[in-house]
Protein backbone atom coordinates (compact mmCIF):
# COMPACT_ATOMS: atom_id res chain seq x y z
CA UNK A 1 0.00 0.00 0.00
CA UNK A 2 1.45 3.58 -0.64
CA UNK A 3 0.14 5.09 2.78
CA UNK A 4 -0.18 8.77 4.32
CA UNK A 5 1.23 9.35 7.43
CA UNK A 6 0.19 12.67 9.34
CA UNK A 7 2.87 13.20 12.46
CA UNK A 8 5.40 11.02 10.45
CA UNK A 9 8.48 12.50 11.94
CA UNK A 10 7.07 12.69 15.70
CA UNK A 11 7.96 10.52 18.62
CA UNK A 12 5.14 7.62 17.60
CA UNK A 13 4.61 8.41 13.70
CA UNK A 14 8.34 7.75 12.83
CA UNK A 15 8.13 4.58 14.31
CA UNK A 16 5.09 3.73 12.00
CA UNK A 17 6.83 5.24 8.98
CA UNK A 18 9.63 2.77 9.91
CA UNK A 19 7.21 0.07 10.49
CA UNK A 20 5.48 0.45 6.88
CA UNK A 21 8.79 0.45 5.59
CA UNK A 22 10.05 -2.57 6.87
CA UNK A 23 6.66 -4.41 5.93
CA UNK A 24 6.79 -3.50 2.29
CA UNK A 25 4.70 -0.41 2.25
CA UNK A 26 5.11 2.70 0.51
CA UNK A 27 5.21 5.86 2.79
CA UNK A 28 3.92 9.40 1.61
CA UNK A 29 4.72 11.54 5.18
CA UNK A 30 3.62 14.76 5.95
CA UNK A 31 6.18 17.33 6.80
CA UNK A 32 6.27 20.87 7.87
CA UNK A 33 9.90 21.88 7.49
CA UNK A 34 12.59 21.26 5.75
CA UNK A 35 14.37 19.18 8.16
CA UNK A 36 11.20 16.95 8.70
CA UNK A 37 11.08 16.42 4.81
CA UNK A 38 14.61 15.85 4.77
CA UNK A 39 14.09 12.87 7.93
CA UNK A 40 11.38 11.00 5.60
CA UNK A 41 13.71 10.94 2.55
CA UNK A 42 16.24 9.70 4.79
CA UNK A 43 14.20 7.20 6.02
CA UNK A 44 13.12 6.26 2.68
CA UNK A 45 9.60 7.80 2.90
CA UNK A 46 7.96 10.72 0.35
CA UNK A 47 7.77 14.24 2.28
CA UNK A 48 4.48 16.08 1.12
CA UNK A 49 5.14 19.58 2.55
CA UNK A 50 2.19 20.83 4.51
CA UNK A 51 0.38 21.02 8.21
CA UNK A 52 -2.44 19.89 10.18
CA UNK A 53 -4.29 23.16 9.57
CA UNK A 54 -3.94 22.62 5.58
CA UNK A 55 -7.32 20.56 4.55
CA UNK A 56 -6.98 20.66 1.16
CA UNK A 57 -3.95 19.37 1.17
CA UNK A 58 -4.10 16.43 3.63
CA UNK A 59 -7.58 15.84 1.48
CA UNK A 60 -5.59 16.08 -1.69
CA UNK A 61 -2.90 13.51 -0.20
CA UNK A 62 -5.38 11.06 1.20
CA UNK A 63 -6.86 11.29 -2.19
CA UNK A 64 -3.72 10.06 -3.83
CA UNK A 65 -2.53 7.12 -1.48
CA UNK A 66 -4.08 3.90 -0.61
CA UNK A 67 -4.49 4.76 3.00
CA UNK A 68 -4.01 7.03 5.90
CA UNK A 69 -2.49 6.94 8.70
CA UNK A 70 -3.11 9.80 11.45
CA UNK A 71 -0.61 10.06 14.05
CA UNK A 72 -0.85 13.95 14.45
CA UNK A 73 -2.26 16.08 16.51
CA UNK A 74 -2.35 19.97 17.28
CA UNK A 75 -0.60 19.76 20.54
CA UNK A 76 -1.71 23.07 22.57
CA UNK A 77 -2.84 22.94 25.76
CA UNK A 78 -3.63 26.45 26.02
CA UNK A 79 -6.20 26.48 23.21
CA UNK A 80 -7.96 22.78 23.32
CA UNK A 81 -10.49 24.10 21.54
CA UNK A 82 -8.80 25.25 18.65
CA UNK A 83 -6.41 22.22 18.61
CA UNK A 84 -10.09 20.17 18.78
CA UNK A 85 -11.58 22.06 15.71
CA UNK A 86 -8.44 21.43 13.68
CA UNK A 87 -8.37 17.72 14.64
CA UNK A 88 -12.17 17.75 13.56
CA UNK A 89 -11.82 19.45 10.13
CA UNK A 90 -8.88 16.80 9.20
CA UNK A 91 -10.90 13.78 10.03
CA UNK A 92 -13.56 15.56 7.76
CA UNK A 93 -11.04 16.09 4.99
CA UNK A 94 -10.02 12.58 5.27
CA UNK A 95 -13.67 11.67 5.39
CA UNK A 96 -14.36 13.62 2.31
CA UNK A 97 -11.21 11.77 0.60
CA UNK A 98 -11.93 8.29 1.70
CA UNK A 99 -15.65 8.39 1.33
CA UNK A 100 -17.18 4.82 -0.57
CA UNK A 101 -13.99 3.58 -1.14
CA UNK A 102 -13.36 0.97 1.65
CA UNK A 103 -9.50 2.28 2.16
CA UNK A 104 -8.36 2.03 5.86
CA UNK A 105 -8.02 5.47 7.95
CA UNK A 106 -6.64 4.71 11.47
CA UNK A 107 -6.75 7.31 13.65
CA UNK A 108 -5.31 7.88 17.16
CA UNK A 109 -7.43 8.40 20.17
CA UNK A 110 -6.15 7.89 23.96
CA UNK A 111 -7.19 5.37 26.65
CA UNK A 112 -7.07 8.89 29.05
CA UNK A 113 -10.69 9.28 27.87
CA UNK A 114 -12.24 6.44 29.91
CA UNK A 115 -13.74 5.92 32.96
CA UNK A 116 -11.08 6.16 35.78
CA UNK A 117 -10.41 3.56 38.80
CA UNK A 118 -11.64 0.20 36.76
CA UNK A 119 -10.01 -1.27 33.91
CA UNK A 120 -11.09 -0.06 30.51
CA UNK A 121 -11.48 -2.15 27.90
CA UNK A 122 -12.21 -1.94 24.12
CA UNK A 123 -15.84 -2.15 24.61
CA UNK A 124 -15.82 1.09 26.24
CA UNK A 125 -17.14 4.15 25.32
CA UNK A 126 -15.41 7.68 26.33
CA UNK A 127 -16.43 8.81 30.33
CA UNK A 128 -17.47 12.76 29.98
CA UNK A 129 -15.07 13.48 33.31
CA UNK A 130 -12.33 11.56 32.13
CA UNK A 131 -9.09 14.03 32.07
CA UNK A 132 -8.32 12.49 28.30
CA UNK A 133 -12.39 13.43 27.76
CA UNK A 134 -11.39 16.50 25.36
CA UNK A 135 -10.55 13.34 22.86
CA UNK A 136 -13.93 11.81 22.98
CA UNK A 137 -15.07 13.93 20.16
CA UNK A 138 -12.64 13.24 17.44
CA UNK A 139 -12.80 9.58 18.03
CA UNK A 140 -16.90 9.68 17.86
CA UNK A 141 -16.17 11.64 15.00
CA UNK A 142 -13.70 9.14 13.48
CA UNK A 143 -15.49 6.14 13.88
CA UNK A 144 -18.42 7.29 12.66
CA UNK A 145 -16.79 7.58 8.84
CA UNK A 146 -17.23 3.67 8.84
CA UNK A 147 -21.14 4.76 7.81
CA UNK A 148 -19.40 6.68 4.97
CA UNK A 149 -17.40 3.83 3.94
CA UNK A 150 -14.24 4.22 5.00
CA UNK A 151 -12.69 1.28 6.61
CA UNK A 152 -11.73 3.59 10.20
CA UNK A 153 -10.20 2.19 13.37
CA UNK A 154 -9.13 4.07 16.34
CA UNK A 155 -6.07 3.48 18.41
CA UNK A 156 -6.49 4.57 21.63
CA UNK A 157 -2.66 4.65 23.07
CA UNK A 158 -1.69 4.74 27.00
CA UNK A 159 1.67 6.44 28.39
CA UNK A 160 4.14 6.07 25.39
CA UNK A 161 7.64 5.71 26.36
CA UNK A 162 10.88 5.42 24.61
CA UNK A 163 13.85 6.40 23.15
CA UNK A 164 12.68 10.66 22.26
CA UNK A 165 9.63 10.65 24.43
CA UNK A 166 8.70 13.96 25.43
CA UNK A 167 5.44 13.93 27.28
CA UNK A 168 3.92 13.08 30.28
CA UNK A 169 7.14 10.79 31.78
CA UNK A 170 9.89 13.58 30.40
CA UNK A 171 7.67 16.31 32.43
CA UNK A 172 7.25 14.45 35.46
CA UNK A 173 11.47 13.87 35.64
CA UNK A 174 11.74 17.87 34.91
CA UNK A 175 9.20 18.68 37.37
CA UNK A 176 11.18 16.68 39.97
CA UNK A 177 14.61 18.08 39.34
CA UNK A 178 12.81 21.50 39.62
CA UNK A 179 11.26 20.60 42.88
CA UNK A 180 14.30 18.98 44.33
CA UNK A 181 11.67 16.28 45.16
CA UNK A 182 10.32 13.13 42.71
CA UNK A 183 6.86 13.10 44.17
CA UNK A 184 3.83 11.08 43.62
CA UNK A 185 0.03 12.03 44.76
CA UNK A 186 -1.67 10.16 48.04
CA UNK A 187 -0.15 6.51 48.18
CA UNK A 188 0.73 6.53 45.01
CA UNK A 189 -1.24 3.23 43.73
CA UNK A 190 -2.76 5.45 40.38
CA UNK A 191 -1.83 3.05 37.39
CA UNK A 192 -0.71 3.91 33.91
CA UNK A 193 -1.16 1.79 31.16
CA UNK A 194 1.62 2.06 28.86
CA UNK A 195 3.37 0.76 25.69
CA UNK A 196 6.70 1.16 23.82
CA UNK A 197 6.57 3.36 20.60
CA UNK A 198 8.03 0.41 18.47
CA UNK A 199 5.41 -2.11 19.85
CA UNK A 200 2.50 0.52 19.04
CA UNK A 201 3.89 1.41 15.69
CA UNK A 202 3.56 -2.53 14.85
CA UNK A 203 -0.12 -2.60 16.02
CA UNK A 204 -0.68 0.60 13.83
CA UNK A 205 0.50 -1.34 10.71
CA UNK A 206 -2.07 -4.00 11.42
CA UNK A 207 -4.25 -2.29 11.93
CA UNK A 208 -4.04 -0.54 8.53
CA UNK A 209 -4.04 -4.08 7.31
CA UNK A 210 -6.48 -5.83 9.05
CA UNK A 211 -9.47 -3.50 11.18
CA UNK A 212 -12.54 -3.61 10.50
CA UNK A 213 -14.54 -0.48 9.73
CA UNK A 214 -15.54 0.96 12.92
CA UNK A 215 -12.88 -1.19 15.30
CA UNK A 216 -11.10 0.55 18.28
CA UNK A 217 -7.57 -0.87 19.63
CA UNK A 218 -6.17 -0.74 22.56
CA UNK A 219 -2.13 -0.34 22.53
CA UNK A 220 -2.09 -1.72 25.77
CA UNK A 221 1.53 -3.64 26.70
CA UNK A 222 1.38 -2.90 30.41
CA UNK A 223 -2.06 -3.03 31.89
CA UNK A 224 -1.42 -0.72 34.96
CA UNK A 225 1.75 0.51 36.95
CA UNK A 226 1.35 2.47 39.96
CA UNK A 227 3.01 5.78 39.46
CA UNK A 228 4.42 5.12 42.77
CA UNK A 229 6.60 2.46 41.19
CA UNK A 230 7.44 5.48 38.20
CA UNK A 231 8.61 7.99 40.56
CA UNK A 232 10.45 5.67 42.72
CA UNK A 233 12.71 4.88 39.97
CA UNK A 234 13.22 8.86 38.92
CA UNK A 235 13.96 9.52 42.27
CA UNK A 236 16.54 7.10 42.09
CA UNK A 237 17.58 8.17 39.23
CA UNK A 238 17.98 11.32 40.01
CA UNK A 239 19.05 10.83 43.75
CA UNK A 240 16.32 12.78 45.15
CA UNK A 241 14.15 11.90 47.97
CA UNK A 242 10.34 10.77 47.34
CA UNK A 243 7.84 11.88 48.53
CA UNK A 244 3.83 11.69 48.50
CA UNK A 245 1.45 15.04 48.56
CA UNK A 246 -1.83 15.21 49.57
CA UNK A 247 -4.15 15.97 46.27
CA UNK A 248 -4.47 19.43 47.50
CA UNK A 249 -1.08 19.80 46.90
CA UNK A 250 -0.80 18.43 43.44
CA UNK A 251 -2.20 21.53 41.39
CA UNK A 252 0.63 23.51 42.92
CA UNK A 253 3.51 20.66 42.59
CA UNK A 254 2.61 19.75 39.13
CA UNK A 255 0.66 22.55 37.78
CA UNK A 256 -1.60 21.45 34.49
CA UNK A 257 -0.25 17.73 34.43
CA UNK A 258 -1.61 17.08 38.28
CA UNK A 259 -4.74 15.77 36.62
CA UNK A 260 -3.21 13.03 34.91
CA UNK A 261 -0.50 12.28 37.84
CA UNK A 262 -3.38 11.37 40.27
CA UNK A 263 -5.71 9.79 37.24
CA UNK A 264 -5.83 6.12 38.08
CA UNK A 265 -6.16 4.96 34.03
CA UNK A 266 -6.11 0.89 33.93
CA UNK A 267 -6.61 -0.09 30.80
CA UNK A 268 -6.86 -4.07 29.22
CA UNK A 269 -5.11 -4.39 25.89
CA UNK A 270 -6.34 -7.97 25.61
CA UNK A 271 -8.79 -8.22 23.18
CA UNK A 272 -6.76 -6.47 20.36
CA UNK A 273 -3.62 -8.75 21.23
CA UNK A 274 -5.74 -11.66 20.42
CA UNK A 275 -7.75 -10.17 17.40
CA UNK A 276 -4.88 -8.95 15.76
CA UNK A 277 -1.96 -11.32 17.27
CA UNK A 278 -0.09 -8.25 18.72
CA UNK A 279 2.65 -9.27 20.84
CA UNK A 280 4.73 -6.92 22.36
CA UNK A 281 8.33 -7.38 22.77
CA UNK A 282 9.94 -4.35 23.81
CA UNK A 283 10.96 -3.05 27.65
CA UNK A 284 8.32 -2.10 30.00
CA UNK A 285 7.99 1.50 31.45
CA UNK A 286 9.74 0.44 34.44
CA UNK A 287 12.57 -1.06 33.05
CA UNK A 288 12.96 2.01 30.08
CA UNK A 289 12.67 4.73 32.29
CA UNK A 290 15.88 3.32 33.76
CA UNK A 291 18.11 3.83 30.97
CA UNK A 292 20.16 6.72 30.43
CA UNK A 293 18.39 8.36 27.63
CA UNK A 294 15.91 9.27 29.88
CA UNK A 295 17.71 11.70 32.04
CA UNK A 296 20.10 13.05 29.03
Amino acid sequence: MRVFVTGATGFVGSAVVRELLGAGHQVLGLARSDAAEAALKEEGAEAYRGDLTDVDGLRAAAEATDGVVHTGFHHDFSDMPGALRIELAVLAAFGDALAGSGRPLVVTSVTGLLTPGRVGTETDGPDPAAPGAHRAEPERAALALADRGVRVSAIRLPQVHGAGDHAFVPFLIDIARDKGVAAYVGDGSHRWSSVHRLDAATLYRKALEQAPAGSVLHAVAEEGVPVRDITEVIGRRLGLPVVSLAREEAAAHFGWLAGFVGNDNPTSGAATRARYDWRPAQPGLLADLDQDHYYA
